[in-house]
């Protein structure tokens, strides 16, 4: 069964940084597309960025184009989401996921296209 561990969440004033990181232990990522996925307080979960596997190909939702980087490090088995100039519409849960190696147009913003959670990791950002 495949476990998937977030960590680097945080408290954050806006225009602040952070990095998040997703990391399985005894499961090799680079086989799989890895997505981030946040759910703030009465939303719905919403996708936010993916990095396939075939490819290397990365996506990002609208609100984030220009602000987080998705990475991946193969040797640390180990995907990343660096956020940048964030702000209060931020503030959410963030979890990461595996899915299958490429996706689709647009496939990868469903989370039932993925195969595996994470239980996530708290960004809150002050304005």
């Amino acid at each position: 069964q495949v476990r998937l561990v977030e960590s680097g969440g945080g408290f954050v004033q806006s225009g602040g940084s952070l990095r998040l990181s997703c990391a399985a232990p005894g499961f090799t990522l680079d086989n799989y597309a890895v997505g981030w996925f946040r759910q703030a307080p009465g939303k719905e979960r919403e996708g936010v960025s993916c990095i396939s596997s075939a490819d290397g190909r990365t996506y990002y939702a609208d609100p984030v184009k220009g602000r987080f980087t998705i990475s991946r490090d193969n040797a640390k088995n180990t995907v990343y989401l660096q956020m940048d100039s964030l702000n209060a519409e931020d503030t959410a849960v963030y979890y990461c996921a595996v899915g299958p190696p490429i996706f689709g147009f647009r496939q990868w913003l469903i989370p039932d296209r993925y195969d595996a959670w994470g239980q996530g990791t708290q960004v809150t950002v002050s304005s």
